[in-house]
C-alpha cells in the first residue's frame, strides 16, 4: 500500500481535515502525492502572475487555514503523470470523496455538472470543498 512522505504529510497538515482525510483514503488505492494545501500571499500571487491561478490572495480556496482546496497529483513508478491519467485520477478521487460524504468540486469541472469539456480553465488535480464552506 502507497504511503505519503514527510513532505507529504508536511503539505497535508495545512489542509482542511476533510481534506486530509480524503488523501489518505485516496493514497491506500492510488499512490498520489498532494503539492499543495495552503498557499501564502506571495506564492498565491506568483501563481497568479504566471496563469497558474485565476485569482490572487486572498480569493483562493488554497489562502485559509486550514486550506479549504488541495493539489493532489497521481504518483505511478516515481512519475507525476499525464492530462489523461489526471482526469482518470480525479474520477478516482471524486468517487472516493462520495463515498465519504464529503462535498468537493474538481478543477477540471469547476460548474460540477459532469461536462469536462466546457472549462475555460483546467485544473484538473485541484479539488475544494464546496459544502458551504467559505
Amino acid at each position: 500500500m502507497p504511503t505519503f512522505s514527510q513532505r507529504s504529510i508536511t503539505v497535508l497538515r495545512t489542509a482542511h481535515p476533510d481534506l486530509r482525510r480524503l488523501a489518505n483514503e485516496v493514497v491506500k488505492e492510488f499512490d498520489c502525492t498532494p503539492i499543495w494545501a495552503f498557499r501564502d500571499k506571495a506564492t498565491q500571487n506568483s501563481f497568479h502572475d504566471r496563469g497558474v491561478s485565476k485569482v490572487r490572495w486572498p480569493d483562493s480556496k488554497h489562502n485559509s487555514l486550514p486550506s479549504l482546496a488541495i493539489d493532489l497529483y497521481p504518483y505511478i513508478d516515481g512519475v507525476v503523470f499525464d492530462e489523461r491519467t489526471c482526469l482518470y485520477f480525479a474520477g478516482f478521487v471524486m468517487g472516493t470523496a462520495a463515498r465519504l460524504s464529503i462535498s468537493i468540486r474538481c478543477g477540471a469541472d469547476w460548474d460540477t455538472d459532469w461536462d469536462t469539456n466546457d472549462q475555460t480553465f483546467n485544473d484538473i488535480c485541484h479539488f475544494e470543498l464546496i459544502d458551504g464552506r467559505p
